[in-house]
């Protein structure tokens, strides 16, 4: 039975593994100059989101794109 500081270790391992992973992404995101601009469009926000959390794969090809359309108001 594994004791209670293997787990908290595990834990600890596993959270730190996540948080730069998403350190890698958003520094992949901020060189492709998604966090400048003022324009919160439904796609920048989109592909902003997914380049961050697709992470470290943005340096080995991946260029995540959003592409979405936000429903009009009714007049």
């Amino acid at each position: 039975m594994p004791t209670r500081r293997a787990s908290t270790t595990g834990s600890r391992t596993v959270a730190l593994i996540v948080a730069v992973w998403l350190l890698i992404g958003l520094a992949a995101a901020a060189q492709r100059s998604y966090l400048s601009g003022s324009d919160a469009t439904c796609a920048k926000i989109g592909t902003t989101l997914v380049t961050v959390v697709a992470g470290p794969l943005n340096y080995v090809g991946a260029n995540p794109k959003i592409d979405c359309t936000a429903p009009q108001p009714s007049r």
